[in-house]
């Protein structure tokens, strides 16, 4: 079971970062007039457990901030994402009893 728990603490901080590294390519071709990722790509990527790359990666490189979709989207993915672990921790009795 430990071994299961770690192996997708490990995938999720993975995640985040890929998701981290998407907005900041995202804000670097921005800045250099190029081909750009998919709004709908990037809160996708949040939604799926990577709303904490994507919460820091708005924040730190201040990319994607004034929009609304994303000050409203990303937060909710962050504390769905956090709804779904706990409630994997839960079911599979790692926390709660």
């Amino acid at each position: 079971m430990l071994y299961v728990i770690v192996t997708a603490a490990i995938a999720a901080v993975l995640w985040n970062i890929i998701t981290f590294w998407l907005y900041a390519l995202d804000k670097k071709r921005a800045k250099n007039n190029q081909w750009r990722i998919k709004e709908s790509t990037l809160i996708l990527v949040a939604f799926l457990m990577g709303g904490l790359g994507a919460m820091v990666g708005m924040k730190v490189l201040r990319h994607k901030t004034q929009h609304m979709q994303f000050k409203v989207l990303v937060p909710i993915a962050v504390v769905l994402n956090i709804a779904v672990i706990v409630a994997v921790l839960f079911f599979t009795g790692v926390i709660g009893g």
